[in-house]
């Protein structure tokens, strides 16, 4: 067998008492995909950072291309062939593609003058070998999602990146982009260009991954070829006890009026004709591709954005939301889809993230009694079965999972009459993200009407009573979520509204 392009040994990484990583071997082949696999908080990240230099482990080592890597040195191991692509692309929004994609050359090579069109030529050849056509002089933040993500690949490719991570890639793709991410990966591992890929999409794994390397509270539970694996052996080495993909049991309800009905809903160039109706005790799934309409009818039963047309009525009088508030007093709570930049304050501590909403139940005479929002963070950490060391460490020393948790901790503080949840799963690891379907069957439970956006049909399935087909800004079809089945929704997605 040829030797490895990378080699970690025996890797152990603390952070004070904290033990991340655990005698952690992984190693990569030319022109191999392996996929690094675990749970929120599993190690994963931290395995990456030292990977790349921008930790160093307290015990281990680490070759690239049979080079010893030591210490924290980001520069040497981009130089050496590394790049890393995290889920945020790490793109410089108001430069160029030409520019994005040329930087990290020019950094690692220490170019002191810009030669402009040398950077072009490299920029054109760059995507002309992937096979991707792209404006050069646009900038990067005009750009859609997918385009995004082929730019910080061009970036590692102009640098002469023999590895590539790829840290979550497929989160924010449509299914056709995420085909055409997949193919572009099997040509450049063709070429010997070799990948790390991080994915909570198991049916992913079994597409793209030659082999698998799970860890699990912070050492290697699993590793050997994907053809070794099958998907529910996979999710139970992920998460240490099997995690059923089938549908969650929930009691019968007996379903009453609606608490929200629309009728004709409208927004221009977004949606129209939109008729819903959302009771208590019920969970209704919305599922659509990007630019269906979806978040963007959802923004509107939140009261962030105003329709051009049609009627509201919520516990069955006429309401029309001019606000954000207007909603939130009338029982609404949101979820975003996008968490980091619209749900949470990262830098802040997790107690203050969880009661932020709800600060008027720690009110008293105008002064805020802080001990009694700590205290009802904790009960709230507990109920939801947060993992963290102390409420007062900030949110975004959390995992993806955790913070997700957080934000729901923070909406169920107001007991809300519905809960409307875009995308609540994003990123989210499978341990994680059963939970998260267990606590969201738990609100239906309890009478809160439960609205789902997604576009993950498998967990449309999972948890709906019913499901909502969207497509080009309107609702197609409407299907009972026991009966439907994975293949009929898909084919109702991919339909042209009329």
């Amino acid at each position: 067998m040829p030797d490895p392009v990378l080699a970690m040994r025996g890797i152990h990484k603390s952070y004070g008492p904290a033990r991340v990583l655990q005698d952690v071997d992984f190693e990569l082949g030319s022109g191999e995909v392996r996929c690094l696999a675990g749970e929120n908080g599993s190690g994963k990240s931290t395995l990456i950072k030292i990977l790349s230099g921008v930790v160093a482990a307290n015990a281990g080592t680490v070759r690239l291309f049979g080079q010893p890597v030591a210490g924290t040195d980001p520069a040497a191991v981009i130089a050496a062939g590394l790049s890393v692509i995290y889920q945020d692309f790490s793109l410089f929004p108001n430069l160029t593609v030409v520019e994005n994609v040329t930087f990290l050359r020019a950094t690692a090579h220490r170019h002191r003058l810009v030669h402009r069109g040398e950077r072009r030529r490299l920029a054109a050849a760059t995507l002309e070998r992937m096979g991707v056509s792209l404006d050069l002089d646009e900038p990067v933040e005009t750009l859609p999602v997918a385009a995004k993500q082929l730019v910080a690949i061009a970036r590692a490719l102009a640098n002469d990146a023999r590895i590539v991570v790829m840290d979550e890639p497929t989160t924010a793709l449509t299914r056709h982009e995420v085909d055409n991410l997949l193919r572009l990966v099997a040509g450049l591992k063709r070429e010997g260009v070799s990948f790390i890929f991080v994915s909570h999409k198991i049916e992913e794994v079994f597409t793209v991954c030659d082999t698998v390397t799970v860890i699990r509270d912070g050492r290697v539970a699993a590793a050997g070829s994907a053809s070794d694996f099958t998907p529910a052996a996979l999710v139970t080495a992920m998460t240490g006890r099997d995690v059923s993909s089938q549908r969650l049991a929930r009691d019968e309800t007996a379903v009453g009026e609606p608490f929200l009905s629309a009728r004709g809903l409208t927004r221009i160039g977004e949606y129209r004709d939109v008729d819903l109706d959302l009771h208590a005790g019920e969970i209704v799934s919305i599922v659509g591709l990007l630019g269906s309409g979806r978040t963007e009818l959802a923004l509107t039963l939140f009261g962030e954005t105003r329709p051009d047309g049609g009627t509201l009525r919520v516990a069955g009088q006429p309401r029309s939301f001019g606000s954000v508030r207007d909603a939130m007093a009338a029982g609404i709570a949101y979820v975003p889809e996008d968490r980091l930049s619209e749900g949470l304050f990262l830098d802040q501590p997790i107690r203050d993230n969880i009661t932020v909403s709800s600060l008027d139940r720690d009110t008293r005479g105008g002064w805020l009694d802080v001990a009694a929002g700590a205290r009802r963070a904790k009960a709230a950490v507990e109920r939801l079965r947060i993992r963290l060391q102390n409420v007062a460490a900030p949110v975004v020393q959390l995992s993806g999972g955790n913070q997700q948790r957080v934000v729901l901790a923070r909406w169920m503080e107001r007991n809300p009459k519905l809960i409307i949840l875009n995308s609540p799963t994003v990123g989210v690891d499978v341990g994680s993200k059963r939970d998260i379907h267990e606590l969201l069957v738990g609100l239906r439970a309890n009478g809160t009407a439960v609205l789902v956006v997604t576009d993950d049909i498998g967990e449309a399935l999972a948890i709906s009573d019913r499901i909502l087909v969207m497509a080009g800004g309107r609702i197609t079809a409407t299907l009972a979520g026991d009966r439907a089945t994975e293949h009929e929704i898909a084919a109702e997605v991919a339909k042209e509204a009329a």
